[in-house]
């Protein structure tokens, strides 16, 4: 049971495998794996732009806090210079919290730079790859026209297309009904004359038929008799004179 389940299973998949095969147009497949590169490098250049974009914004909040910084140090001087030690001290205190936040804003935009050429790196080397591929699919799916155009041209000549097979059955079983048709007349036809088959398309009967042919038959011989009789006669006469 288990033998024939499993040669059910390979004929299944040998069935399925050739529709497949038929339905399956290399031209369509290299077009999709074509679009699916296309994605994915859009798909590249777009993380590109948000690392971009991200970097951006950090280097604006760099800006603020490195302001910030120099206001407050500006602030602690003054501070110092009118013997406010206090507030130059929750200056400085302040400047050290900014100072802490711009070196890890500092870092961030160090890491976000090393991703975005890394990005970059990518994108040029996908970028090449895909048009490798484009370049390579187009002239696939060229070789593959001409070949299939090739193919139909031949099993149009040599008659061993699908196609082609079927217009040879085609024309097979016309000539084979032709054949019977015409076989089929000439039965009809014999068995017409022999009056084996009454001929209703006419107006006479069997009984009509027979006594034309006597009628026919002694008018002939009435014609022979005379034919007879006169050139007999004239035989006589040609003796008489000699």
């Amino acid at each position: 049971m288990a033998g024939l389940m499993s040669r059910a299973s390979l004929v299944v998949k040998s069935k399925f495998s050739k529709v497949l095969d038929r339905a399956e147009d290399p031209g369509e497949t290299l077009d999709y794996s074509y679009e699916k590169q296309l994605e994915l490098l859009q798909n590249v250049k777009r993380g590109i732009a948000d690392v971009v974009t991200s970097k951006k914004r950090l280097e604006l909040q760099e800006a603020k806090l490195q302001q910030s910084i120099v206001k407050l140090d500006t602030q602690a001087r003054q501070a110092v210079a009118e013997g406010r030690e206090d507030l130059a001290r929750q200056a400085l205190e302040r400047k050290s919290g900014l100072q802490q936040q711009l070196q890890a804003l500092d870092e961030q935009a160090k890491q976000l730079a090393v991703q975005q050429e890394k990005l970059i790196a990518s994108e040029k080397t996908l970028s090449a790859k895909v048009e490798a591929f484009r370049s390579q699919k187009e002239t696939i799916k060229a070789q593959y026209s001409a070949a299939e155009a090739q193919v139909r041209i031949g099993e149009a000549a040599t008659g061993i297309g699908e196609q082609m097979a079927d217009t040879g059955l085609a024309i097979q079983r016309a000539k084979d009904k032709t054949e019977q048709m015409q076989a089929r007349a000439s039965a009809i036809d014999e068995l017409t004359e022999s009056g084996a088959l009454e001929d209703f398309t006419s107006d006479q009967t069997e009984l009509d038929r027979e006594l034309g042919a006597i009628a026919s038959k002694s008018q002939v011989d009435k014609e022979l008799a005379q034919m007879k009789s006169e050139l007999g006669s004239g035989e006589q006469q040609k003796e008489l004179q000699s």
